[in-house]
C-alpha cells in the first residue's frame, strides 16, 4: 500500500518532522510504500491540526491524527486505522479535523485527589467514571489517594487519550501527561457538577507542557490560592498526625498515669510514647515544608521543613541562640508561606550568569532562603506567635461550662456547612492543627460533629423510607458507613438533591453534637478513623458522653429532615431508580 504524508499548518516544523519520520518507519516495518506523490497513495495522512497547503489531495481519502502523541505511542496503529477510516477530503475543508470527532466515542483519563486522600478522591473518581458510561466514552480515572496511586494509568491509555481531567484540591506530579490537553477543576465540582464540568473541559482543556523548575512554580503559584497551599501542606501532614495520636493512645492505655504538679504524666510505657511524641515532633514541620513546596515547588522544600523545625522547637540552639520559639503550627503555617514566596523571588529576581543558572535550585536558594527563613523564624515570628499560641492554649485547656458549649457547636456546625469544603476544611485544620499542641477537645467536637450529616441522612432513610426512591434508599445504607468512617461527604447526594432542607438539620444537628461532646469534656487524639479509632483504648476520653453527642445530634438531624422532606413522586422514584 502506498502513503503519503502531510502536515497541517499548526502542527510545527520539529513535531511535524519527528511525527513523519515515525510514520516512515512504521511504514517500513509493515511493508507499505511512502510515496512522494499524492496522486500514487492509496492513503493520504494528515499529521496535526490547521490549513492543508498541498491542495493535490483534494478528492483523495485524507485520514486526520489530531494527537500527535497518539501517533508516537503507536505509529503502527494509526497507519493499519487510515486505510479503513480515511475519508475524501472536500474542497471547501479548510482546516484538518477529524470528520467523526464529535460523534465519535471519546477517550478520557483522568486524576483525582483530595487533601485526606479518602473521600472526594474517591467519589469524584467514581462520578468522573459514571458520567463517561452515560455518554459511550471510554475512560479511566487514576486516584492519588492516603494510600498512594490507586488504578494508575499507563503511559499508552495516556497517549491515546482525547483528553486529561485533573480533579485535584492539591498540588500532585502531572508530567506524564506533558504535550496533551488537559483539564483542570476540583473535586467539588467533578462531584457535583460532572456533566458540565465533561463540557468545560473540551472547550477550555489546552495543552500540558511541563516548563522548568522556576517557571512551574510560578505558573502553579498563580493558578492555586492560599487555601490550596494549606490543604496541601495538611494532606502530608495528616499521616503523621493519625499515627502520633494513636501511637500515643495506645502508650497510654498499656501504661499508667499519676498527675505530678496538676499534669499528668506516664509512668509505664514509655518507649510508645516516645514514638508517638516523635511522629508529633515532624508534624508541624511537613506542614511548612509541604506549604512551600505547594508555592515554589521542590526548592521551597528545604526552607519550609527547616522554619517548620524551628517553629515546633522549644528551644532551638545554645548561648544567644537559646531562644523559645514554640509558635506551633500557626508559627509553621506563616513561616511555611514566608519560605515558599521568598523562595519564588529568589528565584525570579535574582540575577545570574547562564552558566550559574543550574546553581539555583540545588544551591543558591537553598542556602540563600533557609538561612533567611531561620532568621525570620527566630528573631521575628516567633516570639509573638508563640505567646499568641500559649494564649490560646492555655484558654482551650481551661475552657468549661458555656464557653466550652459554644466552641463546639461552632466547630460541629461548621464541619456540617459544606461537608468536605472550604468552611469544613478549616474546622478541621483547627481542630487537627491544636493536636501538635497537645489540645485534643477541639479535635473530638470536630470529628464528632463531622459524623453527623451522614448518620443523619442514613437515619431519615430508614425512618421514612417512603419519602426516598428506591436508589436514595441504598445511598443512605452507604451513608451509614460512611458516617462511621467520618467521611462527611457521604451526605453530599442528599445535599446536593435537597439543600435548602438537609444542609440547616444537619448544621443543627452538629452543632449539638460538638456543644454536647465537649460539655461531656471529651478529647480525641487523632484526627481520623471515626468510630473505629476506638479500637485502640485511650483515643477518645469520655467514650460514653463522646458517644452520646454523636448519636443525640445524628438522631436530631435525621428525624427533622425525615418530618420535612417533601415524598418522592411515583414519577421520579421511577426514573431515579
Amino acid at each position: 500500500m502506498n502513503i503519503y504524508i502531510i502536515e497541517g499548518s499548526n502542527t510545527g516544523p520539529v513535531n511535524g518532522r519527528l511525527a513523519g519520520a515515525e510514520l516512515a518507519l512504521a511504514a517500513n516495518s509493515l511493508n507499505f510504500n511512502v510515496t512522494d506523490n499524492s496522486d500514487s497513495a492509496d492513503v493520504i495522512i494528515a499529521i496535526g491540526t490547521g490549513e492543508i497547503s498541498d491542495k493535490s489531495v483534494i478528492g483523495k481519502k485524507v485520514y486526520v491524527v489530531e494527537d500527535i502523541n497518539a501517533l508516537f505511542a503507536n505509529p503502527k496503529q494509526i497507519l493499519t486505522e487510515a486505510q479503513s477510516k480515511a475519508v475524501v477530503f472536500e474542497q471547501s475543508a479548510q482546516r484538518v479535523s477529524a470528520p467523526t470527532s464529535n460523534t465519535s466515542v471519546k477517550r478520557i483519563v483522568a486524576v483525582t485527589a483530595c487533601p485526606t486522600g479518602v473521600a472526594h478522591t474517591f467519589m469524584a473518581a467514581e462520578a468522573i467514571e459514571e458520567e463517561a458510561k452515560k455518554r459511550g466514552w471510554w475512560c479511566k480515572v487514576e486516584t492519588r489517594g492516603s494510600v498512594g496511586v490507586g488504578n494508575e494509568l499507563t503511559p499508552e491509555e495516556v497517549a491515546s487519550a482525547d483528553i486529561v481531567i485533573a480533579a485535584c484540591d492539591i498540588d500532585v506530579d502531572l508530567s506524564k501527561f506533558a504535550g496533551k490537553k488537559l483539564y483542570r477543576t476540583k473535586t467539588g465540582p467533578a462531584l457535583k457538577k460532572t456533566a458540565q464540568e465533561f463540557d468545560k473541559a473540551f472547550e477550555e482543556a489546552t495543552v500540558y507542557q511541563p516548563s522548568s523548575t522556576s517557571a512551574s512554580a510560578s505558573t502553579g503559584n498563580k493558578k492555586k490560592g492560599l487555601y490550596q497551599h494549606l490543604l496541601t501542606g495538611i494532606s502530608y501532614m495528616l499521616p503523621m498526625v493519625v499515627a502520633g495520636g494513636l501511637i500515643k493512645a495506645l502508650a497510654f492505655a498499656l501504661g499508667s498515669t499519676e498527675v505530678v504538679d496538676g499534669v499528668q504524666k506516664l509512668v509505664g510505657e514509655t518507649h510508645l510514647m516516645g514514638i508517638g511524641d516523635l511522629a508529633f515532633s515532624l508534624m508541624v514541620p511537613l506542614l511548612a515544608g509541604y506549604i512551600s513546596y505547594s508555592i515554589a515547588d521542590r526548592p521551597g522544600l528545604a526552607p519550609g521543613l527547616v522554619g517548620g523545625f524551628l517553629a515546633n522547637s522549644p528551644i532551638v540552639g545554645g548561648g544567644f541562640l537559646a531562644i523559645s520559639t514554640g509558635a506551633g503550627f500557626l508559627g509553621g503555617i506563616i513561616i511555611g508561606y514566608f519560605a515558599g514566596y521568598v523562595t519564588l523571588a529568589v528565584t525570579k529576581y535574582l540575577p545570574l550568569p547562564k552558566s550559574m543558572e543550574a546553581l539555583k535550585p540545588i544551591l543558591i536558594i537553598p542556602f540563600i532562603v533557609t538561612l533567611v527563613t531561620g532568621l525570620v523564624m527566630l528573631f521575628v515570628v516567633g516570639t509573638p506567635i508563640a505567646w499568641l499560641m500559649n494564649v490560646v492554649t492555655l484558654w482551650l485547656n481551661t475552657i468549661n461550662g458555656a464557653n466550652a458549649v459554644m466552641l463546639g457547636a461552632l466547630l460541629g456546625g461548621m464541619m456540617c456547612t459544606d461537608m468536605g469544603g472550604p468552611i469544613n476544611k478549616v474546622a478541621y485544620a483547627f481542630g487537627t492543627g491544636l493536636i501538635s499542641a497537645h489540645v485534643y477537645a477541639p479535635m473530638a467536637a470536630v470529628m464528632a460533629g463531622g459524623m453527623v450529616p451522614p448518620l443523619a441522612m442514613g437515619i431519615a432513610t430508614l425512618i421514612a423510607r417512603r419519602k426516598f426512591a428506591k436508589a436514595e434508599q441504598e445511598s443512605g445504607k452507604v451513608s451509614l458507613v460512611l458516617g462511621l468512617c467520618f467521611i462527611s461527604e457521604g451526605a453530599i447526594p442528599f445535599a446536593a438533591r435537597d439543600p435548602l432542607r438537609v444542609i440547616p438539620c444537619c448544621i443543627i444537628g452538629g452543632a449539638i453534637t460538638g456543644g454536647m461532646a465537649l460539655a461531656f469534656g471529651s478529647t480525641l487524639m487523632t484526627p481520623h478513623g471515626g468510630l473505629f479509632a476506638l479500637a485502640i483504648p485511650g483515643v477518645v476520653n469520655p467514650v460514653g458522653g463522646y458517644l452520646l453527642s454523636i448519636v443525640v445530634g445524628s438522631v436530631i438531624a435525621g428525624v427533622a429532615y425525615a418530618l420535612i422532606k417533601k415524598p418522592e413522586s411515583k414519577t421520579t422514584q421511577t426514573a431515579i431508580a
